[in-house]
């Protein structure tokens, strides 16, 4: 038998187009960043800017991930901006569209970080070094975490545009004993077995709900509980069906290993979902979720999103410890 042409489909030849080469990406077991590592990309993001922030941001679709032009991270005041291939033991984005920066500046006149593109599970990654960044803003003295997403809405009453705020979730990967925080545990970030009842931060969800109400858009803000999956495929109607009668209101595939890593290392935390698709749950639909609706929805809320997460970063500041 001839060897296989890897160039030639059924005689013909293939072509792809010109394409930035992906950078490789560990397996699962490659070995972790020590803390002492983690303090070197730290400081080294330190000498970049003079910017403390005390709030950090995981831009998800519609706050920046895909689009600079009206996004969350374009509004931050006197921005300073660093690629992620700049800085020292950071992973690089791989899906096409996401910027790979941080964005450090203000928001009012609180001093914030933004990650413009966060790294998933189904990019290759494991899931601890998609979660590194939270453990770098937590030395550089982040207190808080607001983390946003894109997520299906599973829901019947959820609409598409509607924005979730995260009550709780469901890590379903972790149920499937994958959790960013296998491994040895160093205590100087966390304990090894951290609670995980309180997640997102009562008074956070509580201001949220005010602030909803302040810029008349309570009409389109829900609360309920979110569950990641490792995607990058869309649900199943069974898995769907599966989720519903678990409790679970929205479906994404992010988040939940960066929640329980920021509460590991004591940061309080709060996250919202943008619901931009409906979950399919009858076999009888002929509608099917896919990534473009995702970035339309994201670019239609994007407004409200920026200045409904601008104004909660200024008010969540007082909630915050202060140092001593």
């Amino acid at each position: 038998m001839a060897p296989v042409n890897a160039d030639v489909v059924n005689g013909s030849k293939v072509t792809s187009p010109v394409k930035k080469t992906l950078p490789e990406v560990e397996d699962s077991n490659t070995k972790r960043y020590s803390y002492e590592m983690l303090v070197e990309t730290a400081n080294f993001l330190l000498s970049k800017t003079d910017v403390r922030p005390i709030i950090g941001v995981i831009c998800g679709s519609g706050m920046g991930s895909y689009w600079n032009e009206g996004s969350l991270a374009e509004n931050i005041a006197q921005p300073e901006c660093i690629a992620y291939e700049d800085i020292p033991n950071f992973p690089i984005s791989t899906v096409e569209g996401h910027h790979g920066k941080l964005v450090f500046g203000y928001i009012g006149e609180v001093p914030v970080v933004a990650m413009q593109g966060r790294f998933h599970y189904y990019e290759g990654y494991p899931l601890w070094k998609c979660c590194l960044p939270v453990r770098v803003m937590k030395l550089l003295g982040v207190k808080a975490l607001i983390a946003t997403n894109a997520a299906g809405g599973l829901n019947p009453n959820y609409k598409i545009g509607d924005v979730m705020i995260v009550r709780d979730h469901i890590n379903m990967m972790g149920f499937a004993g994958n959790n960013p925080l296998h491994g040895p545990n160093d205590e100087r970030f966390g304990p090894r077995f951290p609670p995980m009842n309180k997640a997102y931060n009562y008074e956070f969800r509580k201001v949220a709900k005010e602030v909803a109400k302040e810029l008349n858009i309570d009409n389109i803000v829900r609360e309920g509980v979110y569950t990641c999956l490792g995607g990058p495929n869309f649900e199943t109607v069974a898995e769907l069906n599966m989720l519903k009668m678990l409790g679970v209101d929205a479906v994404g595939m992010s988040t939940v290993h960066e929640v329980i890593t920021a509460r590991h290392c004591d940061m309080s935390v709060f996250a919202l979902s943008l619901i931009t698709n409906e979950c399919v749950t009858s076999y009888d639909h002929d509608a099917e979720a896919n990534h473009e609706e995702v970035l339309d929805v994201g670019r239609m809320r994007q407004g409200i999103l920026r200045d409904y997460v601008s104004k909660l970063v200024n008010r969540f500041v007082k909630y915050l410890p202060q140092n001593p």
